[in-house]
């Protein structure tokens, strides 16, 4: 007799992500991988007859690959929260953490690792309950393994390398020091990173210079990685300037391949979404091998601290809060940013700026409101307003700030080599929509309401393509042998609900996520089942 199948998901129509029309047959599961009926083994009788421990009648629902997450700032705080709501909910199974050159592996020191916590928190968050005591990337991988209810993907960070071999200041590196550094992300990368990070308006990352990125991705390209880059804000025109670096990067790194992270458009831009993709295309039409991703909402997140100059924060934590103290420091920063315009006057001109992840009982009463706010109702200038804030709250605090506008989506949502990466940060009362909301978005908005793309594209840019990007051959798509990382979704109803008013709504329409061969959702309900794992980059799970 036939042995019995651990799960059947049968009746639904299966978008298997290779971007394929989707077709009638039934998905089942065997352990952690998974065997795909279809033809007259998918017929109603010949399934009916299969054994089978449970089943799921998917009718009237698409079975996908779980959805891959290129950009996620829930690298500490799944570690806290493991059962990760926000993003299992949507249908991500995945996702990439390490972004932003913010990585917390590898660190030589404590003192190093406790600073850059720190100085992250408002990003990242900082959570209790959690020990920061690896060092390596093996051993903060393995704090992944089995005790969470995604699988992760980890990138090395620019930053954590700079630290370990240059230090917090804002010096060019030495030739010893970038061996160093290429000799730290190589370790990385052999115990199972996918590749490299940067976030070039994050200090000390940011004071990496062209040359110094395009070494350390040619060390990546040659043991198989990536570089991913929030690149360098602002550059040269501020526009296409920053893009034109990263692509150069790749280039001087020997064709290295290069991902630009949330590429995106936004209304004060000078130029069009088209001068932004001809960059992508012109650079693919040489032979180099960029892509990128971008998320599908108006509202970008970040620390508060990124508001002031990178200069501030050289040397380190100490140098930069006694900085923050200093009046005639404040007075440079001022000028500063009044010569770039960045410095808003007028009551209302910080309300489109949102503030959250306040942890003094006397700060609470600014949770989820806007700095402009803050500055009318305290009668502080804003670089008295955000110095004193960030000094009260030991640099913790995130905002919410305007993002892509919404017609500037669109063509970046539709380019052959668009992904999506949610960009999510955990923190605060009210995040961004985009943490709760940006894969039923795409297929409620973008896919059933707009129909700029078909269900079958937009699955792949969330699945076959990310997996690719990352090297993952056992991922991505739905075919026999490969993991059952699984989502089920009503292509009727699926959408977002999350908004900037009330950003943390689960959405609709996605009643059964799977991970691992799983269920974490199950009708809709978190199971509380933990099987996510650290995925390692060239290794079997």
């Amino acid at each position: 007799m036939t042995e019995p199948f651990e799960l059947l998901i049968e009746g639904g129509t299966i978008v298997d992500g290779t971007g394929a029309p989707g077709y009638r047959g039934a998905v089942a599961i065997v352990g952690d991988t998974l065997r795909i009926l279809h033809g007259p083994a998918a017929e109603p009788e010949a399934l009916a007859a299969q054994p089978a421990q449970r089943r799921i009648d998917a009718r009237g629902h698409v079975v996908a690959p779980g959805f891959i997450d290129l950009h996620s700032h829930g690298g500490l705080t799944i570690l806290a929260e493991p059962r990760h709501e926000p993003k299992v909910r949507q249908g991500v199974t995945t996702e990439v953490i390490g972004v932003d050159g913010n990585a917390y592996a590898p660190f030589r020191t404590q003192h190093d690792l406790d600073d850059f916590l720190t100085l992250n928190a408002g990003l990242d968050g900082r959570p209790e309950g959690i020990a920061y005591d690896w060092r390596t990337v093996a051993e903060y991988l393995a704090r992944y393994d089995r005790g969470i209810a995604v699988n992760v993907a980890y990138l090395v960070g620019n930053s954590a390398l700079r630290i370990a071999a240059v230090g917090w200041d804002d010096v060019p590196a030495t030739p010893a020091q970038l061996v160093d550094q290429r000799a730290l992300l190589r370790e990385g990368l052999e115990e199972g990173a996918f590749g490299l990070s940067s976030g070039l308006d994050y200090p000390p990352g940011a004071y990496a210079s062209t040359d110094e990125l395009a070494e350390l991705l040619a060390e990546a390209a040659r043991l198989g990685g990536f570089y991913h880059t929030h690149v360098r804000y602002p550059l040269g025109d501020g526009f296409l300037d920053p893009f034109r670096e990263a692509i150069e990067i790749g280039r001087r790194a020997g064709g290295g391949p290069v991902h630009i992270t949330h590429f995106y458009h936004r209304a004060t831009f000078p130029g069009s979404p088209g001068d932004m993709l001809g960059l992508v295309d012109d650079a693919r039409a040489e032979g180099l091998d960029v892509t990128f991703d971008l998320y599908p909402y108006e509202w970008a997140s970040t620390r508060l601290l990124i508001m002031l100059p990178t200069w501030i924060q050289a040397g380190g934590v100490s140098q930069l809060k006694e900085r923050l103290v200093d009046r005639v420091t404040r007075t440079k920063i001022r000028a500063e940013l009044a010569a770039r315009g960045r410095l808003f006057a007028g009551v209302g001109a910080w309300d489109d700026l949102r503030l959250g992840y306040f942890q003094r009982p006397e700060h609470q009463r600014w949770e989820g409101r806007t700095l402009g706010e803050y500055l009318h109702e305290t009668g502080l200038d804003p670089v008295d307003g955000i110095c004193d804030l960030l000094l009260g709250e030991d640099l913790r605090i995130n905002q919410v700030s305007p993002g892509p506008h919404r017609a500037g989506i669109p063509p970046f949502l539709v380019h052959d080599q668009a992904m999506i990466g949610t960009d999510s940060v955990m923190i605060g009362a009210k995040p961004s929509p985009r943490t709760y909301g940006s894969f039923p978005r795409i297929l409620g908005e973008f896919v059933r309401e707009d129909r700029l793309l078909s269900l079958e594209a937009a699955v792949h840019k969330m699945t076959a393509a990310p997996a690719a990007r990352l090297g993952l051959t056992d991922r991505g798509r739905l075919d026999d042998g490969l993991k059952a990382d699984i989502v089920v979704f009503d292509p009727a109803t699926v959408r977002s609900l999350a908004t900037y008013d009330d950003p943390r709504r689960y959405p609709a329409g996605i009643p059964y996520v799977i991970v691992n061969g799983q269920p974490v959702i199950d009708g809709g309900e978190h199971t509380g089942a933990l099987p996510g794992r650290a995925l390692r980059r060239g290794r079997p799970v």
